[in-house]
């Protein structure tokens, strides 16, 4: 009788019992829906960390470091599971608040603003922080740009030295700016100016009107030459927004300048957004392809799920499933000549 190929691999449900998160993954790879797409985003990411000469982008967007997932990102650069972040300036702002001593509070999303306003208190959906605190975090950025060179930076190179300073100042442990520093691990903010850094940047060009600061092209250009020079790229989304895109159109870059790469060749992202109003944190990887940002071979995993509950099952299934690993991963070694950066990249 002739084998039916559809139905070679039954649904397992999934049994109660004492196991790790690890263990727990592993039997969702044999469920349905969302489930079995986190449990194959952690075995796709564990494929990447046991792939050769391979450089892995994140890109981060959303409250993350208020919602407090800060020392996930954090444990992901210092142990080498991720070589580039490419984030929204929000998220970097409140690691350096918090690296400075001040805290996000746990809230209600059914407070009454109008009182919250009145105390001086910011509320992120059911997260609260201290808007006077936010200010001076405001007013230690724009200090510390003044101190600079006058000389446009990359923002790779503006984060780097802003991670040097909020380590000097006592900067706490848990900081992904100050491990991103101690690591060389490179971290882009595109859209700088839309971000409580842009506002510290506003104030000391106000007060200093020659500032030249922040060269978002030297960036375009900096990150691609990260992926013409690595041999494979692995790309991991949390959300989608600016940095998504900035990753993604680093193949189209490094295409019409004659290296033709064939696109990313792993993609994960973690979104609660869809692909048919057309936009480009929802699009599909399939969507993606027709760009040339992803490779047609790519291993693609894309999970609909709301980042707070993703990233922290799927890190502590990471850390079960790799905590032996020996990775090869990229150093970045960054020279500056006539304005521009170049790149070298050596794997250990």
């Amino acid at each position: 009788m002739h084998q039916n190929t559809f139905t070679q691999n039954p649904t397992k449900p999934v049994d109660v019992k004492d196991r790790s998160i690890g263990e727990l993954i592993d039997a969702m790879t044999h469920t349905g829906f969302q489930g079995r797409k986190l449990a194959e985003s952690v075995h796709a990411w564990n494929n990447m960390l046991h792939e050769k000469n391979l450089t892995i982008f994140m890109g981060l967007t959303g409250a993350m470091v208020p919602a407090g997932m800060r020392k996930i990102i954090l444990y992901l650069i210092e142990n080498r599971l991720i070589d580039c972040l490419v984030s929204t300036g929000a998220n970097i702002f409140h690691d350096c608040h918090e690296a400075l001593g001040m805290k996000h509070y746990v809230g209600s999303h059914k407070a009454d603003d109008r009182v919250l306003f009145e105390n001086g208190i910011d509320r992120i959906y059911d997260v609260f922080a201290i808007e006077k605190e936010f200010r001076d975090t405001d007013n230690l950025i724009a200090d510390f740009v003044q101190k600079l060179d006058d000389r446009p930076y990359s923002s790779r190179e503006f984060i780097y030295l802003l991670g040097k300073e909020i380590e000097q100042l006592g900067g706490n442990e848990d900081s992904i700016i100050v491990s991103a520093y101690r690591n060389n691990i490179p971290i882009f903010i595109p859209a700088l100016c839309d971000s409580s850094i842009g506002i510290g940047l506003a104030i000391a060009r106000r007060e200093n009107c020659n500032l030249k600061i922040i060269d978002q092209i030297k960036d375009v250009d900096e990150i691609t030459q990260i992926v013409e020079k690595s041999e494979k790229t692995g790309v991991i989304y949390i959300g989608g927004g600016v940095p998504k895109n900035f990753i993604q159109q680093t193949e189209i870059v490094s295409s019409i300048m004659g290296i033709e790469g064939g696109g990313h060749d792993y993609a994960i992202q973690y979104t609660t957004d869809v692909p048919h109003w057309g936009g480009l944190s929802g699009c599909t990887f399939d969507e993606a392809v027709s760009w040339g940002k992803i490779s047609t071979s790519a291993k693609k995993v894309q999970v609909f799920v709301d980042a707070t509950i993703a990233l922290p099952i799927v890190s502590h299934a990471l850390f079960e499933k790799t905590k032996y690993l020996k990775r090869t991963y990229p150093i970045f070694n960054w020279t500056n000549g006539s304005g521009n950066s170049g790149l070298e990249i050596n794997y250990i």
